[in-house]
């Protein structure tokens, strides 16, 4: 086959190579999501491990684009180490996947708890991320290497950057609603990794096909010369792209959170705002990149971008807070959930589009500023890829972790206007220093252009100022109710609203003085009849069908009203609460202290900051009772809480005749999420009952339990406990809530998994393979009924279960109660 000479104006390879980077984006984007999900499952999904993982995700990329200049010879063609590059990611990811299994057991048999947990989450992660991430932040600068440091070479490399973002979308919209909905976590990543493939053999076919010739013809076999007047003399271009990556990731945190609030918390929103985030930035960096080599002042371009972010940014917190809570839309209303994404997509676009537009333009900008034509065009690419790879890491982490936890989202905001303004001063003070090539101007000319840019700064500086004051703060209504505030007739006082690392939450009291705590857009607890009494039937069962409890881990603090009604049984030594969000017990806790007993003051209870997953998976305790009262599925990252793995590591950490209780939704959810929610909690643990909390005729909520052990529960037994004077306060606690006796607890009875076993045996499981739970709920989570399972169970299930003993006059009494709750 003859070679063509490679030239940088060769519209066919130019296009080739655009394809190359919009498959590599492609897979990148799978691989994160894949791996962000994934290794939730090892290292848990609490605020210390997602900033782990994402600064190590993000860290292997930055170190990756600078260390290709150094390690890799610009003798060597481009594509070949392309080439390379894209096979090793694929092998990677794959080994990734199915070495996962190894790497749980292996991080759980060796679990550090405190600091040096931390430190050993890090540690994993490095070992197991940089490898292929740092191979990801290569690409870019490794392709940049075919083109000349030249402002048309630089506006290429632009164009480049956008079909990377492209492929980006791409990806994150595959993985998001079609490969990790309808498949799993190994089918996406093998696809990831063909592509990869795929973009290796036809990198390896051009390389063949094309006669590269390096840049400079002098360096060195172990690298490109580093260009060290670049640092000194363009340092405001890598400061400015550095501030640039931190406004822009901070935002996303930001936005990500009050979005989600808009539209409800579901993977397929959180694809949906990444999607369109990429989106602006593939936009603004292709627009960019035409326009690069048309002006004569990249520097000044990248100055004006930081100016209108100022802008933007203010515009985007108007939408948000102010503008798109009270667009006139019910989602219920929609005969399908796709009706429900277009129109979430176009709030997404109208709101953040214009800043995501502007920081991907902001990249080509800085590419063409930095460049005088002579350096290797690898470590220019490198150089600002790693600077605004850095800003962005400090901007997630720092926002995510600090900033939103002590000053809230409506500060941060006001603090990412002021980074930017700032951002965009830098670069236009520097602007002479910035562009050498400009031609000297004659001392009144000086004159006139210092007064020029004194007065655009001022300017820009008074526009700041008022922006700054005038952005709105998020309306705790919208904290509180999410999607449904246009649905709320009276919003009820606000007796506190706290913003924390991975939550933000209200606790509010009505006219008829019921509390609620809100958090993330939905109701968690309250002490509304219905709520209240099912709170207080996961805890009341657990420790009455347990015969002599000690321990109990509580899978979530809510209100505390779960894990206060163990505090009433005298037998009970240790209760361990598990809190994925340190804002809720401290703040939430006192303003249900009558409903909940003061928990929080009780000497047995044991607060863990964890992920509940984590904690369990890690822990070397074992414990009698073990009740669980997570968010919804449809809520992403909730998943993780209802796999069969999940399920089987808690039954694992149970002492013998130990029994764990699972509260199941049946509002907001369909026919297939209540059955997989059932049949994958069956699957773990088959000898199993489903209890229902029925109210006025209605069922609201499923409490499902599940045995160690084969157990019976004596009739006559419990009601002898409960008839000591040590147990009144738990008979008393059980009358509030409706039940005279244990009884009209017992009365609750709906089905054991025997009678319901053919009803489930087409259901798909959730598993941590493919997390199908979170998936299924949300996609039909914005319904107008409560779907009526209980009616539908009811005619599968036998009234005469061989595990309730007792004497013949509690069996009847049982068995009347459970008719009158029919």
């Amino acid at each position: 086959m003859s070679r063509i000479k490679f030239s940088h104006d060769s519209k066919v390879l130019r296009f080739a190579v655009i394809c190359l980077s919009a498959g590599s984006g492609c897979a990148a984007l799978i691989y994160e999501i894949v791996w962000f999900q994934m290794l939730e499952l090892v290292l848990g999904s609490s605020s210390v491990s997602l900033g782990i993982l994402l600064g190590t995700f993000m860290g292997g990329m930055c170190l990756g684009s600078l260390l290709l200049p150094y390690a890799v010879s610009t003798r060597w063609h481009p594509l070949r180490v392309y080439a390379a590059i894209e096979l090793t990611i694929g092998g990677l990811g794959i080994a990734l996947v199915l070495g996962i299994s190894e790497i749980s057991s292996l991080y759980a048999a060796s679990a550090l708890q405190g600091f040096a947990g931390i430190l050993q989450r890090g540690g994993y992660c490095a070992v197991l991320l940089m490898p292929p991430t740092i191979l990801m932040g290569a690409a870019l600068p490794c392709l940049a290497r075919l083109v000349r440091a030249t402002p048309d070479g630089m506006s290429w490399l632009g164009s480049l950057y956008a079909s990377n973002v492209v492929g980006g979308i791409i990806g994150c919209v595959l993985a998001g609603f079609y490969l990790l909905r309808l498949y799993d976590m190994p089918t996406a990543t093998y696809f990831a990794a063909s592509v990869n493939g795929t973009v290796a053999l036809v990198s390896a076919t051009l390389a063949f096909a094309t006669l590269y010739v390096a840049a400079g013809g002098d360096r060195t076999e172990k690298g490109g010369q580093i260009p060290r007047t670049q640092i000194s003399r363009f340092w405001p271009v890598y400061l400015t792209i550095a501030l640039s990556g931190m406004t822009a990731l901070g935002a996303e945190v930001v936005w990500t959170r009050l979005l989600s609030l808009l539209i409800g918390p579901s993977v397929y929103t959180f694809s949906i705002i990444l999607a369109v985030f990429l989106l602006g930035l593939g936009l603004g960096s292709a627009a960019a990149a035409r326009r690069a080599q048309r002006i004569k002042d990249a520097a000044a371009a990248l100055a004006a971008c930081q100016f209108l972010l100022v802008v933007a940014i203010a515009w985007s917190a108007f939408m948000i807070a102010a503008v798109l809570p009270f667009w006139p839309i019910d989602p219920r209303l929609a005969p399908s959930p796709w009706v429900n994404y277009q129109i979430d997509v176009l709030r997404c676009v109208w709101a953040i589009l214009p800043a995501a537009f502007l920081w991907g333009a902001s990249f080509p900008f800085a590419l063409a500023a930095a460049s005088t034509g002579q350096e290797d065009a690898g470590w220019i690419v490198g150089a600002v890829y790693a600077s605004n790879t850095m800003g962005a890491i400090l901007g997630a982490l720092g926002v995510s972790m600090v900033l939103i936890p002590w000053l809230g989202t409506h500060q941060v905001e006001r603090l990412l206007i002021a980074i930017s303004f700032c951002a965009g001063l830098a670069m236009f003070a520097a602007l002479p220093r910035a562009a050498p090539q400009a031609v000297p101007a004659n001392s009144s000319g000086e004159t006139k252009s210092a007064s020029r840019k004194a007065a655009i700064a001022v300017g820009a500086l008074v526009v700041a100022s008022f922006l700054i004051y005038s952005v709105p703060a998020t309306p705790a209504s919208l904290i509180a109710y999410g999607r449904e505030l246009l649905k709320v007739l009276e919003f009820p006082r606000v007796l506190y609203l706290g913003e924390g690392v991975t939550s933000s939450i209200v606790v509010t009291e009505d006219r008829e003085k019921i509390r609620r705590f809100n958090i993330s857009g939905k109701i968690e607890a309250s002490t509304r009849p219905e709520d209240l009494r099912q709170e207080r039937m996961l805890g009341h069962l657990s420790a009455l069908l347990h015969p002599h409890p000690r321990s109990v881990l509580v899978v979530g603090f809510g209100a505390g009203i779960t894990a206060g009604s163990f505090v009433l049984y005298p037998g009970i030594q240790r209760i361990v609460i598990c809190e994925i969000e340190p804002l809720v017990p401290q703040n939430v806790g006192p303003y249900f202290k009558q409903a909940n007993y003061d928990v929080l003051h009780d000497p047995r209870v044991q607060i863990v900051y964890d992920d509940a997953r984590h904690y369990i998976l890690t822990t070397k305790e074992k414990f009698d009772i073990i009740t669980s009262d997570p968010i919804h599925p449809w809520v992403k990252g909730a998943g993780n809480l209802y796999t069969r793995e999940y399920f089987e590591l808690a039954k694992k950490r149970l002492n013998p005749g130990g029994v764990i209780t699972q509260w199941i939704p049946i509002y907001e959810s369909t026919r297939a999420t209540i059955k997989s929610e059932l049949a994958t909690f069956f699957k773990a643990l088959p000898r199993g009952i489903i209890w229902a909390n029925d109210r006025k005729g209605r069922t609201y909520d499923f409490v499902v339990s599940g045995y160690r052990d084969p157990t019976k529960i004596d009739l006559d037994e419990i009601n002898e406990r409960l008839s000591r004077p040590e147990y009144a306060q738990v008979l008393a606690s059980l009358r509030e809530v409706g039940f005279s006796s244990a009884i009209d607890l017992f009365g609750t009875y709906l089905a054991q998994y025997a009678d319901v076993a053919p009803w489930l045996a087409d259901v798909q499981i959730n598993t941590d393979k493919n997390l199908r739970l979170q998936y299924i709920a949300g996609f039909d989570y914005n319904i107008l009924y409560i779907y009526a399972a209980a009616s539908e169970i009811r005619k599968f299930r036998w009234l005469a279960p061989n595990f309730f003993t007792g004497s013949d006059e509690a069996r009847k009494a049982l068995f009347k109660a459970v008719k009158t709750n029919q």
